[in-house]
């Protein structure tokens, strides 16, 4: 029988071939969209991507740098920020092709918690945040809007840093420590990639945590200003927990994670929620197993074949990235099939088009994710 990726290959050339070893086989499903690495002339460490239309992405990678594509990948612009050569860009959100927020993730007593924002499309940048409060290391930012988002750090005097801006990022206002929500002890949130925060709605924000006894979920439904959490049966303890999070609407919702010291290990790193993230089931694991740093929704493209009929039916995916590779769930994160093994920190996607960014300059992008189904007679 061919392999899934020499059977794709052959369907791109010969599609009737195809038909007919299909024919010849019966029903199956492979699933292809393997990523494509791309050459973008510098080998920083990457670890915040935001994907804005299928042809405009922005990166944030160390050493102070911006990237930015605005024809689908083919070339990326490198922005050097001023003074930030000791600076990791761990989140970015961006609005459009001119305004852009970057994160910088790092002790603050060195002066690298900061947040900067472009409104010339990376040419320049204005510092609109810097702390040197000791102990805050900032993980994510997310916006639910053009003007109101949301910043979140890692626990001081044991509750969760928290910032938020009304104004689109061009001012920032700390929560007070009454608002800020409660932490357990050793508790804090991992990949400070900006995956495992994610906001949704109207005012809806969720942060996953690990590194206690017990991995997390926060929640508040106003824009930040009170909280709630749930406790979620995924493993948790000094190197584990809950790195990335996705919410499909108000309801349901999934999160991944793994442990960062064993990025190969084989146990439980999917959740999922139909309730809001009051409570949290555990799903079967991904593959390939280990640690899972990110995930978020594409759009799936299906051909199912009825007789030589091909019937196009789009629907949703998850995908998810980490260390080990690539997954594909294509039935809400209850089963994973992997795609790729290249190792990546964090995704994003605008349909059906994602780029995934990771170690030494790696960058890849992802046209489609394609299944192909026979369907059978009776």
């Amino acid at each position: 029988m061919p392999s899934q990726l020499n059977l794709l290959l052959i369907y791109y050339k010969f599609p009737l071939l195809v038909l007919i070893i299909l024919g010849a086989l019966g029903t199956v499903s492979p699933a292809s969209g393997q990523w494509q690495i791309l050459d973008i002339g510098t080998s920083t460490h990457m670890r915040a991507v935001h994907t804005v239309t299928p042809t405009l992405c922005w990166i944030g990678s160390a050493e102070g740098k911006i990237l930015k594509t605005t024809d689908g990948g083919k070339t990326w612009a490198t922005y050097q920020l001023p003074q930030a050569d000791s600076l990791d860009f761990r989140d970015i959100h961006a609005f459009n092709k001119k305004e852009a927020i970057a994160m910088s993730a790092g002790l603050s007593q060195e002066g690298k918690a900061r947040i900067y924002r472009t409104e010339d499309g990376g040419l320049t940048w204005q510092m609109v945040y810097q702390t040197r409060q000791p102990g805050i290391f900032l993980d994510g930012i997310a916006f639910w809007n053009k003007k109101d988002g949301i910043c979140q750090g890692d626990p001081v005097d044991g509750r969760f840093f928290i910032l938020r801006t009304h104004d689109g990022g061009r001012s920032w206002q700390e929560n007070p420590i009454e608002q800020r929500p409660v932490a357990l002890p050793q508790e804090a949130c991992y990949a400070a990639s900006g995956t495992s925060m994610v906001v949704q709605g109207h005012g809806s924000v969720w942060i996953g945590t690990g590194g206690s006894s017990q991995a997390r979920v926060l929640h508040s439904a106003d824009y930040g200003a009170t909280w709630d959490a749930s406790t979620t049966p995924l493993p948790a303890g000094p190197t584990s927990g809950i790195f990335g999070l996705r919410f499909l609407d108000s309801k349901h919702g999934i999160a991944v994670g793994g442990d960062y010291k064993q990025t190969q290990l084989n146990e439980p790193n999917v959740l999922t929620t139909a309730d809001g993230g009051k409570t949290w089931t555990l799903q079967e694991g991904t593959d390939p197993a280990g640690l899972k740093e990110c995930v978020d929704q594409s759009r799936l493209t299906s051909k199912v074949w009825n007789g030589h009929t091909p019937i196009r039916q789009n629907q949703r995916a998850l995908v998810a990235v980490g260390p080990s590779g690539t997954s594909l769930s294509v039935n809400g994160g209850q089963s994973w099939k992997a795609i790729d093994h290249h190792a990546f920190h964090a995704t994003s996607f605008a349909g059906s088009v994602g780029y995934a960014v990771g170690p030494n300059g790696r960058v890849g992008i992802i046209k489609n994710v394609t299944t192909y189904k026979r369907k059978t007679s009776h």
